[in-house]
């Protein structure tokens, strides 16, 4: 009888850690989920901003068209080229906001002054964005890859995470203007 007691109390214990398990991957698959729809919100405002200051006539005409062209394809890429296409845009951002002449053109304008701030918050916070994304994936990754939660199957038809890897670095001028409070 005793042994009878020791088998269900063990069961009892695994049972609770499996559940326990199972649920804290579930809340890491959670905040996978709301660190992604971020990264889209952000990845999304920052391809927009640029859109708008390639169409508004501030830049030349071959800054406004590289910038133009990459947020556009940023915005309309699908979901397995989406890294590229964000990639692409910063770099499109780089070339046109590489001398702080650029920005300054762009304050000078006729609604250039939020135009630029808002390009500086969206540029800050897509690298934001994805590290917390990058991170929440880290985390559910660790959690996965413990035999326990592989061989009782506890992620059960999830798929498995993955990273979101862009280049992000921003514009020298535009980093420039975030250090300085500008």
């Amino acid at each position: 009888m005793t042994t009878f007691i020791w088998i269900a109390a063990a069961l009892v214990v695994i049972g609770v850690y499996l559940s326990w398990t199972a649920g804290r991957l579930d809340r890491l698959h959670s905040r996978i989920d709301a660190a992604k729809a971020a990264l889209d919100a952000q990845l999304l405002r920052r391809a927009s901003v640029a859109q708008e200051l390639g169409t508004s006539g501030v830049l030349d005409p071959a800054a406004s068209i590289v910038l133009y062209q990459a947020a556009h394809a940023a915005r309309q890429a699908e979901e397995e080229h989406r890294e590229v296409a964000e990639s692409e845009l910063s770099q499109a951002l780089r070339a046109v906001f590489a001398e702080p002449a650029q920005v300054e053109a762009v304050r000078e304008a006729p609604g250039g002054e939020e135009s630029v701030r808002e390009l500086m918050e969206a540029v800050r916070r897509a690298p934001m964005a994805r590290r917390f994304h990058n991170d929440s994936v880290r985390a559910a990754r660790a959690v996965r890859e413990h035999r326990v939660v592989r061989w009782f199957r506890l992620a059960g038809h999830a798929p498995f995470p993955l990273a979101f890897e862009m280049d992000d670095e921003p514009p020298p001028a535009l980093a420039e203007h975030t250090h300085t409070g500008h």
